[in-house]
């Protein structure tokens, strides 16, 4: 059963909003000599390397048994290349709103599973309330248009592949938590290795081998591999593991407030006057899924 969520688990929630906020600059910069299908798999055969060298300097083995590395591979596919490839595609032809508002759907689509497959995460009306409070966070801090037609002739197919790659992650989240216990470096290189054999493959056909780019996005196609896939993979793992799906997925609720913050401070971009009422929404539903084990914790002390 997940535990009572712990500091180490909360710092790990914030430094994977941070650094998944961030990835928005990233992928900015390496789309510049990039083409889409080629950032995501760079960034997977970068994270799966620096998965490797991780587990190498450890010691650590590859766990055994065909039922972890079947997990792995849908942890693989399921929360990196499918998610990837989808979003990918679909941001070519839907504003930028709508795809950050179907990430936010993520922890509706986990909490939803996580009720009828993970024991301990059923679901309450207190919990339920305070996911959509954080939704509706969301909503107010990506502000309006954010249901904006763009024009394009496939747009109304993209907006589903941007609902069907939040399906994508949540189910990749279930099937992190439901593996049997095993080492998070061992669980994620096999996973990233499992994503890179699936959408290398892709890119390949898709756009042929990718032009030598300039030293700009080339660096931030390191960053995304290093931090947003490596980095935050083991954490991913970790938090799951520990703390359960569902508190992982509420990382979503505030990975819009640190690329906001990120914009301002490394974009000098406006800051726009509904930030600090969004952020109050957002921690409020934050505080409120989690007040059912924040009172059982109080009980127990």
């Amino acid at each position: 059963m997940p535990a009572t969520p712990t500091l180490g688990n909360w710092i790990a929630l914030i430094t994977l909003g941070l650094i998944w906020g961030a990835s928005f600059l990233g992928i900015a910069i390496a789309l510049e000599g990039y083409a889409p299908v080629w950032v995501a798999s760079g960034r997977i055969v970068i994270g799966a390397l620096t998965l490797s060298v991780f587990a190498i300097a450890m010691g650590v083995r590859l766990p055994r048994g065909a039922l972890v590395w079947g997990f792995a591979l849908g942890m693989g596919v399921f929360s990196n290349a499918l998610p990837f490839f989808l979003l990918g595609w679909s941001q070519q032809h839907v504003t930028s709103g709508f795809a950050g508002i179907s990430m936010a759907a993520i922890p509706l689509f986990v909490i939803g599973f996580a009720h009828f497959l993970v024991p301990g995460e059923g679901l309450t009306r207190t919990k339920a309330g305070g996911f959509m409070l954080g939704l509706i966070g969301v909503g107010v801090l990506i502000g309006p248009g954010v249901m904006a037609a763009s024009g394009s002739e496939f747009e109304a197919v993209a907006r589903l592949g941007c609902l069907a790659a939040a399906l994508s992650y949540a189910v990749g989240a279930i099937l992190t938590r439901r593996c049997p216990e095993v080492h998070p470096i061992g669980f994620g290189m096999i996973a990233l290795w499992s994503a890179s054999a699936f959408m290398l493959p892709v890119a390949l056909v898709t756009d042929g081998l990718p032009p030598i780019p300039d030293a700009r996005p080339l660096l931030a196609l390191l960053y995304l591999g290093l931090l947003p896939t490596g980095f935050a993979t083991l954490l991913l793992v970790s938090v799951i593991r520990s703390a359960g799906p569902s508190f992982l997925s509420q990382v979503n609720y505030h990975v819009p407030v640190w690329s906001v913050l990120l914009g301002v401070i490394v974009l000098n971009e406006d800051l726009p006057g509904r930030f600090i009422l969004a952020l109050a929404i957002i921690i409020a539903g934050l505080m409120l899924a989690r007040r059912p084990a924040l009172s059982r914790r109080a009980a127990l002390g």
